[in-house]
């Protein structure tokens, strides 16, 4: 489960960016891939460590998920929140640093979540993987290649995103709620969201260096859009491999 705002939040400058189309807005996307599939790489090395060592017992108890796997779990929410809220009062190394630590976190707690995969079909994880990462690169190339105002999708992908959050957090107290047709219709709105999130968020990333004129705010947004993408994109896997085990 995964929160993060609807919005790309800038200063505003006091002029438009002076660096061009070209090189510059080249840097800066590559700069925000970099860190994202840096954050990638991070969760998946921490799912793999909890799950090599006795690490992912302290997830668990006789009867369920364990206290710690919630405090971690809802400790994530909250960092992501923060980050997300104060991105451009931290300095780019300090949210880079937040942004690999939510990565981590997000590793542990996924690991309920990657045994079942593995118990049931190990190689659904890696067609997740593959489905997500196709998925991923076709909405982020149709957000910035798009000429057309995707701004109409904000307010629609945010109560999208409010209800996934609610029905995950009603399946902590009622499982069965997650079960059946139901279930599966959940996965399925989840992914069409954050699938359309991430074209939604390329396009306000590449509007939003053409108005920002400060390097200081180009490398803040860059850490603040690689988190966006980056949820976007867990998210996805998420709701594709749970799809895929549904049985």
């Amino acid at each position: 489960m995964a929160i993060r705002n609807v919005a790309l939040k800038t200063k505003s400058p006091d002029a438009p960016s002076r660096g061009g189309a070209g090189g510059g807005i080249e840097l800066y996307l590559k700069r925000i891939f970099a860190l994202m599939f840096g954050a990638v790489a991070v969760t998946a090395l921490a799912s793999y460590i909890t799950m090599a060592t006795p690490l992912w017992t302290m997830l668990f108890t006789q009867t369920g998920l364990s206290a710690l796997y919630y405090i971690l779990l809802f400790g994530g929410l909250a960092l992501a929140i923060w980050a997300q809220v104060r991105a451009f009062s931290f300095k780019p190394s300090t949210g880079g640093l937040m942004l690999f630590l939510y990565a981590i976190l997000t590793g542990i707690v996924m690991t309920p979540l990657l045994l079942v995969a593995i118990t049931s079909n190990p190689y659904t994880i890696l067609s997740a993987f593959v489905i997500a990462a196709v998925m991923f690169a076709c909405m982020a190339l149709f957000g910035y290649k798009t000429v057309k105002d995707l701004s109409f999708l904000g307010i629609f992908l945010f109560m999208g995103m409010i209800g996934l959050i609610l029905v995950g957090l009603a399946s902590f107290i009622w499982p069965a709620i997650v079960g059946g047709t139901f279930g599966t219709i959940v996965c399925f709105i989840g992914v069409l969201v954050f699938a359309l999130f991430t074209a939604y968020d390329m396009q306000n990333l590449k509007r939003a260096y053409a108005v920002l004129g400060d390097g200081t705010q180009k490398n803040q947004l860059a850490v603040l859009g690689a988190l966006h993408l980056y949820i976007s994109f867990i998210a996805m896997f998420q709701y594709l491999l749970s799809l895929l085990n549904r049985n």
